[in-house]
């Protein structure tokens, strides 16, 4: 039998479907929040629910969780597909990491956009990527618990 291909190799390489799962999951959210912050979402401010709220804030929140939907089935299915944990227990951890992730995009986001005066949709993506290593781990161990499976030899948790 022949080496490999280099594709193949690179396909078995957990971080290298991390990447392509993440940067799926990054181009839905970059383009639907260019799109809701140049074409649906024209007005500077919306007033939801007793505040004002600048429209780039909206348009990251519908982004960033259309974003993180992508990023979770692909993730799923195809990076730690050896995860014998149940969806919904995937989803949960997702979502709950997604969660504090917002809050650190936004964060980020705003600090550019505010403070030094950024481009929203160049704030976003440098907000996005300079998260994204973070993101890695952080899935890795908790999402998926890659890590936590020697734990219980034999038993699958789910």
């Amino acid at each position: 039998m022949g080496k490999p291909a280099v594709g193949e190799k690179l396909w078995k390489n957990e971080v290298v479907r991390f990447v392509i799962s993440a940067g799926a999951g990054f181009l839905v959210d970059m383009l639907a929040f260019y799109l809701f912050y140049h074409n649906i979402l024209t007005e500077k401010k919306y007033h939801i629910v007793f505040v004002y709220i600048r429209n780039y804030w909206v348009s990251f929140s519908i982004s960033f969780f259309l974003g993180v939907l992508v990023n979770f089935l692909i993730t799923r299915y195809f990076v730690f597909n050896d995860s014998t944990s149940s969806f919904v227990k995937q989803f949960t951890r997702f979502v709950s990491v997604a969660v504090l992730g917002y809050f650190a995009n936004l964060a980020v986001l705003t600090f550019f956009v505010e403070d030094l005066h950024f481009y929203p949709p160049v704030a976003r993506v440098t907000a996005a990527l300079s998260l994204f290593f973070a993101s890695f781990f952080v899935h890795k161990f908790f999402s998926f618990s890659l890590a936590l499976r020697h734990h219980s030899p034999g038993k699958a948790k789910r």
